[in-house]
């Protein structure tokens, strides 16, 4: 049975290793963040972004310095690129996607494979909710893209770039998500509201 759990509420008698949205001490297992304990699972409703070797994300150029770029990742914590890993300059405000390829003990990371965003909307999100809208195996960006003709791109940071299509329809549908992502029958809710919503834009276009 699915409950929501407040921080410092008991989610385990034993302590034990869990992600950031616990903590442990000889007493047990506690929550951190509001969360959803699920069949032994602690999955965190809110929660800030901490650099994880190997992410995508989605940044914001904020710095340009003589060897590279410092890269806001939404989050406390930013990206050094190395001019040495770009293909071309880019500019402070710049949107591009890229790697996280080093993260040291204070969470600083180094970020490669930088690839820029022309045009489109970005539109940023609680990072702990971004698995609820890529959904298993990718199944809810599949419904998502299969609705709207929208290209999206979900950053592991909280961000996400979206591109053609109906974008205000993809964008009410990741907000959905993000709302009522610790609500059981989320994939079969959004299915419903995507096809409702999609005869409506059909119709208004006759």
């Amino acid at each position: 049975m699915r409950t929501i759990v407040v921080p410092g509420e008991k989610v385990a008698d034993e302590p034990r290793q869990q992600d950031e949205a616990c903590f442990a001490d000889s007493h047990g297992t506690f929550a951190s963040v509001v969360s959803l304990a699920d069949e032994g699972r602690v999955i965190p409703l809110k929660g800030r972004y901490l650099p994880i070797l190997g992410d995508y994300v989605i940044g914001i150029i904020k710095e340009m310095q003589l060897t590279g770029y410092i890269i806001d990742l939404n989050s406390p914590y930013e990206a050094r690129l190395s001019d040495r890993d770009c293909r071309e300059e880019y500019r402070i405000g710049d949107v591009i996607s890229a790697k996280i390829s080093s993260v040291n003990e204070v969470h600083d990371a180094g970020a490669m494979e930088p690839r820029a965003f022309q045009g489109g909307e970005l539109l940023e999100v609680e990072p702990v909710k971004v698995p609820r809208i890529i959904g298993r195996n990718g199944s809810m960006l599949a419904t998502i893209k299969e609705y709207t003709d929208t290209q999206l791109f979900v950053g592991k940071n909280g961000r996400i770039y979206l591109k053609d299509g109906n974008t205000v329809l993809a964008s009410l549908a990741v907000l959905k998500i993000c709302r009522e992502a610790h609500i059981p029958g989320l994939t079969e809710r959004m299915t419903a509201f995507l096809q409702e919503e999609s005869k409506k834009v059909k119709k208004n276009e006759e």
